[in-house]
């Protein structure tokens, strides 16, 4: 099971970016082997896939309200997966949490179901 844990979050005004991070223990599983994920749930609603990046990061996929405003990407020598969060809204406030495949070397899964490992989340807030 990947150990993964998030940092990065806080409370930014509207406009405004932040930079998530999300780094992997060892565990049996080289880190550059997976797909990456971010998601994200709301108080009250379902959580939502916001980006992927695949085993390699040469291929990223984004939920369409993000697209142009996120980045994702991955360095493998540090096990660690990113998210840019630029023009901030206040629509992206919740808890955001990064993910792991389950499989290896697949180009980018996007729902939930496909990730076997979780972070705790980390909260980011959008103030209008």
């Amino acid at each position: 099971q990947v150990q993964l844990v998030e940092s990065g979050g806080g409370l930014v005004q509207a406009g405004g970016s932040l930079r998530l991070s999300c780094t992997a223990s060892a565990s049996g599983r080289t880190f550059g082997t997976y797909a990456m994920g971010w998601f994200r749930q709301a108080p009250g609603k379902e959580r939502e896939f916001v980006a992927v990046i695949s085993w390699n990061g040469g291929r990223t996929s984004y939920k369409d309200s993000v697209k142009g405003r996120f980045t994702i990407s991955r360095d493998n020598a540090r096990n660690t997966v990113y998210l840019q969060m630029n023009s901030l809204k206040p629509v992206d406030t919740a808890a955001y949490y990064c993910a792991a495949d389950k499989y290896n070397y697949r180009l980018g899964p996007t729902a939930s179901i496909d990730f076997g490992s979780w972070g705790q989340g980390t909260q980011v807030t959008v103030s209008s």
